[in-house]
């Protein structure tokens, strides 16, 4: 096809997901009720860590990170997702496609590199105790959350902008919100040389920062197994097992989607794997980091009767 014959799209169409009549209401409602429970665990969370002095330590400081960056990972596709199931097809002007494909892509990333950090701290605290709280000073708290946010939204200026870039001959995109692979099957040109960037740019962002979590918790592993007892080789598991249940979860179906062939998976695949990362892991983080994690019990015990004494206050 000429170049000059290419058209500019002004609008997509979200197919969302295929359901029946009476399928349609009950999935609208459950995926309304889980991104509820999502955004109120995520604020619990932000909330309980800004407030209770307990839980000032770098761990939890992070874990606070993470939860508001959750709150907007969510938020960039559970919308176009509960409209889909709501009114079918759904328009989509091609300016908020693009900055939605870019917001997405830009807090995946930081969640990784978050993840990352996140990993380091628990590093620190198992195998330097003694510099811990010298190496993880409150500047370098900051800096290190702040440096995530930084790096995630700029390598996702190279595959959104190459996206963005290209012409576009059809409308419909095959999925909830709009992403990479459903986007360039919309183009009107070859995009096999695209592909091979956003893989890059993706596989060496999640890569590298995959292969230093499992660098860190090989570390750590070491350095557990060299303790005395078993009580505190226990307590050192404690810490780390909720952290590597949410790495797993995320990399696992980010990995599936972005890094391996997409030929290789059916037909809308892509869409029932992207609902783990883009919606059941930001559910499952708070419920992972407090379901058995005694200092926000204690915490929350904190927290309320502190609340109770102020109403008790004529």
């Amino acid at each position: 096809m000429d170049h000059t014959n290419y058209t500019w799209t002004p609008t997509f169409i979200l197919t969302g997901f295929t359901t029946t009549r009476t399928l349609q209401p009950l999935a609208f409602l459950g995926t309304l009720c889980v991104y509820v429970l999502t955004l109120a665990g995520n604020l619990f969370i932000i909330i309980l860590v800004k407030t209770d002095s307990g839980l000032s330590t770098p761990m939890y400081f992070f874990i606070s990170v993470l939860s508001f960056l959750e709150l907007w990972y969510v938020s960039t596709t559970v919308p176009t997702l509960l409209h889909t199931l709501l009114h079918g097809h759904s328009p989509i002007p091609s300016a908020a496609c693009f900055l939605q494909l870019y917001v997405f892509h830009s807090l995946g990333m930081t969640e990784c590199y978050l993840l990352g950090v996140m990993a380091l701290d628990r590093y620190l605290a198992i195998c330097r105790p003694l510099h811990y709280h010298a190496l993880m000073s409150r500047q370098v708290q900051l800096c290190l959350a702040g440096s995530t946010w930084v790096a995630g939204f700029s390598a996702a200026l190279v595959p959104a902008g190459l996206t963005a870039s290209l012409p576009f001959c059809l409308k419909d995109v095959a999925h909830y919100f709009c992403d990479l692979a459903p986007l360039m099957k919309l183009a009107c040109v070859d995009t096999s040389w695209h592909a091979q960037i956003h893989g890059a740019v993706i596989g060496v962002a999640t890569g590298c920062n995959f292969v230093l979590i499992v660098g860190l918790y090989g570390g750590i592993l070491t350095a557990v197994l060299k303790l005395p007892s078993a009580a505190s080789r226990a307590k050192a598991f404690s810490t780390c097992s909720s952290h590597m249940t949410v790495v797993a979860l995320f990399y696992a179906s980010a990995f599936t989607v972005y890094v391996s062939s997409p030929g290789s998976r059916p037909a809308g695949t892509d869409k029932l794997i992207a609902l783990v990362y883009a919606l059941l892991t930001p559910f499952l983080n708070p419920i992972i980091y407090t379901l058995r994690n005694k200092e926000v019990k204690e915490a929350v015990k904190r927290v309320s009767e502190r609340m109770r004494a102020i109403w008790r206050k004529p």
